[in-house]
């Protein structure tokens, strides 16, 4: 089973994903914001979940990123576009590259637009095909 939670930072309008494998309680964190760093590792350690990796959909100055707070609190890796011109991420993300959190993974699929680093990432198990996408704030999944 999964895990997830979208949360909100009304003053950016950001949207953050947490998702996480229910068996293994890994976690990634989709584009966490820097104001609402305390409200995420609270609910993280609510839920009892391991968190694996920050993902930063793109790097831009619509947020500040909560990435390096993230990792400072809780351990996790910060994986990012390679593309992204950022510098300081553990994994540097190329299309195709997969993010795996317990039995299930994040695969990376490269959408530029918004910025050149922008990358959308699509939800699912080592049985099954991508059943959700989360690009850039947005969550779309197939019914």
């Amino acid at each position: 089973m999964l895990i997830f939670r979208q949360l909100i930072d009304p003053q950016s309008s950001t949207y953050t994903y947490l998702l996480a494998d229910a068996a293994s309680r890994e976690a990634v964190l989709v584009d966490p914001v820097f104001e609402q760093t305390r409200r995420d590792v609270a609910l993280i350690k609510e839920l009892g979940l391991t968190l694996r990796y920050v993902l930063d959909t793109h790097v831009h100055a619509d947020h500040v990123t909560a990435a390096w707070m993230m990792q400072q609190r809780l351990g996790c890796e910060i994986a990012l576009s390679g593309k992204s011109g950022a510098e300081g991420a553990d994994r540097l993300l190329a299309h195709g590259d997969r993010v795996r959190f317990g039995k299930r993974y994040l695969s990376v699929r490269e959408t530029p637009g918004h910025t050149a680093g922008c990358v959308t990432r699509s939800k699912s198990t080592s049985r099954s095909p991508p059943i959700s996408a989360v690009a850039g704030a947005r969550v779309a999944r197939r019914s």
